[in-house]
């Protein structure tokens, strides 16, 4: 079984779609928002479906995506975005892909839900940068086994980068698979700073990472 693990804040203008993308998969998938004290009516929105449990959480997307995994009953766990859909078949491309031993879990090929060339470019730099390092973000719908999961000790409760050290970490249990079908994010945070600003601050924090720069101050950093 999968539990689709969504985090939310604000996401009342996403989150109809976001769940019936889900639904038009399969009734049989367990779907659990992990809310972090929206002011909107996000969770009035989510409650609203059949089977749908909402799970009130503190603030940060990998504490919130903790909550949300400790309620879950199934046995591989998928961390969708609230803005993000998935190419129908997904499901079965992830039972598929965990039907080798090696692998851990993983992540599915990024699309920008915008047909624009510049657009492409960053799924083209997306996908070079998985290729050569394995790395995908979780943007990206990020999926592992509930038991590798609790065993690297889950999420850390960190405001940036949780999503890369999950990875790290996942790396060190097994293989990474990037399937070929797609999660189709929204356009939203790049187009709200620009592209090529977005993608150079994405790339320049990335960087201060790897050199050690704690997640904390580059939250503050991203943010300010």
């Amino acid at each position: 079984m999968i539990s689709v693990v969504v985090p939310t804040l604000n996401e009342a203008e996403n989150i109809t779609k976001c769940i019936e993308s889900i639904r038009l998969e399969s009734h049989d998938i367990e779907i659990i928002i992990a809310d972090g004290s929206s002011s909107d009516n996000t969770r009035e929105i989510a409650s609203e479906y059949p089977g749908v449990a909402v799970v009130e959480s503190k603030r940060g997307r990998g504490i919130q995506m903790n909550t949300g995994a400790s309620t879950a009953s199934g046995d591989i766990l998928l961390f969708l975005h609230a803005d993000t859909t998935l190419e129908k078949g997904w499901s079965q491309s992830i039972r598929e892909s965990l039907d080798e031993n090696s692998i851990v879990g993983g992540a599915f090929t990024f699309a920008v839900d915008n047909p624009s060339w510049k657009y492409c470019l960053v799924e083209v730099w997306v996908k070079l940068r998985c290729k050569l390092c394995s790395l995908p973000y979780g943007d990206q719908a990020i999926f592992v086994r509930k038991s590798a999961f609790e065993l690297i000790g889950r999420y850390k409760s960190i405001p940036l980068m949780e999503d890369v050290d999950l990875i790290e970490r996942m790396k060190e249990s097994g293989r990474i698979a990037i399937l070929d079908k797609k999660a189709i994010t929204s356009e939203r945070r790049w187009s709200h700073k620009g592209l090529v600003k977005t993608a150079a601050i994405n790339q320049i924090t990335m960087l201060l990472y790897k050199f050690g720069v704690s997640p904390e101050r580059l939250f503050r950093l991203y943010y300010r």
